[in-house]
């Protein structure tokens, strides 16, 4: 099942969740707003003539295999006497993607956010206001979210840059160098762990990313920035035994490919990353 959220609106609590990445309303939930049964509220929404050129207009921008010789079949005889559209038969017909209709305890009319505030504003304007009110604080919250989720991932970094750094400092930085000879060391064995997990250096993803700002790090999922805490630890340690430069990517990388085998999928990290 989908990770679902609920929002209030008007007293109604109304389900959204993501679908490849886009949002889906519930339009059954909005449907009680009306005091009718909500599959004959859509029903009726959906046989309107403006309602069909309309979803028909957004199915054409987002979805290549709409089948528009169905849906033309279905726009002609909107509005004439009789005429009952429901989501199944839509979908059904036209191959539609922007409404989705399904059974079951979960089940129900929804649709993707452009379309459903169509329909709040067909139920009403009012309706429609605190949806998109709703919905907005939703999103932000959702971002804030993330951003911390973010946030916990570079701290794992952070958290072992120091351990390196200093073990950087005491075995391989001489005494009385410059600053700028300083840099090149700290970035020289920063790029032992690039290259151990990215197999490439940073000036290596700068010059393969130039449209992109931020570097390599800013742009790993929190698995590779696990491990990638692990490996600043490991070559903090590897650094105070004295292993050469060499042995020490070569037992990096071997490190990195055993520790994303394992990693990759771990429940305990994808929750990491959703905090």
């Amino acid at each position: 099942m989908k990770k679902q959220h609920k929002i209030n609106v008007k007293g109604i609590q109304i389900i959204t969740y993501q679908k490849n990445l886009e949002d889906y309303i519930s339009l059954t939930d909005m449907a009680k707003f009306k005091s009718y049964d909500s599959g004959v509220v859509i029903a009726n929404w959906l046989s309107t003539k403006y309602t069909i050129q309309f979803i028909g207009a957004w199915e054409q921008v987002h979805n290549p295999n709409f089948n528009l010789m169905e849906f033309n079949k279905i726009k002609n005889e909107a509005g004439s006497n009789g005429f009952i559209v429901s989501s199944s038969f839509w979908i059904k017909q036209t191959k539609a993607i922007g409404i989705i209709s399904s059974a079951g305890r979960y089940g129900g009319t929804h649709a993707h956010k452009d379309i459903a505030f169509e329909f709040a504003t067909w139920l009403s304007p009012e309706f429609k206001l605190y949806l998109i009110k709703e919905f907005q604080r939703l999103k932000e919250e959702e971002n804030q979210r993330l951003a911390l989720g973010w946030d916990v991932k570079r701290q794992l970094t952070k958290i072992n840059y120091r351990i390196h750094t200093d073990s950087i400092k005491e075995n391989l930085i001489p005494q009385s160098v410059t600053n700028n000879q300083a840099k090149i060391i700290y970035a020289s064995e920063a790029d032992i762990l690039n290259m151990a997990l990215f197999g490439k250096t940073a000036k290596d993803w700068r010059d393969e990313n130039l449209k992109k700002d931020g570097n390599i790090r800013d742009y790993s999922d929190v698995t590779q920035l696990v491990v990638l805490a692990n490996l600043e630890g490991i070559n903090a340690e590897l650094i105070r035994q004295k292993l050469s430069q060499r042995d020490r990517l070569i037992r990096l990388n071997q490190i990195a490919i055993a520790q994303m085998h394992s990693l990759v999928g771990n429940p305990s990290i994808k929750k990491l990353g959703e905090k």
